[in-house]
């Protein structure tokens, strides 16, 4: 069974864990703070330490790709690349909203959807939509919530909403057969989804990976006057 380390960095929780096929031998997360560049690192290394383990020992590093947080992502991915450079292994990258959308999947019925958001500012959320077996039947996109947002789906079973989207979709959405869960974005929901494609070998090119972004970065200048 593969050895991998999971890095999920696509929204203000920075979280690392290593497994071994389904079994989580260490993991590390911190509470909702853009602190990725200070723990990132440190994560890293004591998850490492309480596996009692190497990087060497490692079979790959897998890393959400997004979407999510430009910096956050950007961040993610080069601890990820740094890694695998050093020691040689694999680079996997996992979607922030398959692995979320599986966090949930084992509560759907046969008519149910999954559909998880990604905080996108503002009342704008990235989501995307899954059937019970996980087809995925909507791509990743932006949109803006509003009251009638995702409307169409009441002919659905029961609608399941996960992902730090959530909290402010509460009062918006008038879905009938909506399910919100308390769920957000971990290391931990990438694990079944690294193993499957660590066993079918799907692995990214290191040198040209580039996560996910859907929009770019959120810059504001602040403009002053200058005295001629």
């Amino acid at each position: 069974m593969a050895l991998i380390l999971n890095i999920e960095t696509s929204t203000d929780i920075c979280s690392v864990c290593i497994s071994r096929g389904a079994e989580v031998l260490s993991i590390r997360e911190t509470p909702r703070s853009y602190s990725h560049s200070e723990v990132i690192a440190v994560f890293v290394d004591e998850c490492l330490k309480e596996a009692d383990m190497s990087a060497k020992d490692l079979d790959a590093v897998s890393i959400s790709r997004g979407p999510g947080s430009y910096t956050a992502l950007r961040i993610g991915a080069a601890t990820a690349k740094g890694i695998c450079f050093a020691v040689d292994i694999p680079l996997i990258s996992v979607g922030t909203l398959d692995a979320l959308a599986g966090s949930v999947m084992h509560l759907c019925g046969s008519n149910d959807l999954v559909i998880p958001m990604i905080d996108a500012r503002r009342m704008e959320v990235y989501h995307a939509i899954y059937k019970n077996d996980f087809e995925n039947i909507h791509e990743v996109e932006p949109i803006i919530l509003d009251e009638t947002t995702f409307s169409e789906l009441s002919s659905y079973g029961k609608i399941h909403f996960c992902g730090d989207g959530v909290p402010k979709s509460k009062d918006i959405l008038s879905v009938t057969n909506a399910h919100f869960h308390d769920i957000e974005c971990s290391s931990l929901n990438m694990v079944p989804l690294s193993n499957e494609k660590f066993d079918k070998k799907i692995f990214e090119d290191i040198a040209y990976y580039e996560p996910n972004y859907y929009k770019g970065a959120n810059i504001t200048v602040q403009k002053k006057n200058i005295l001629r």
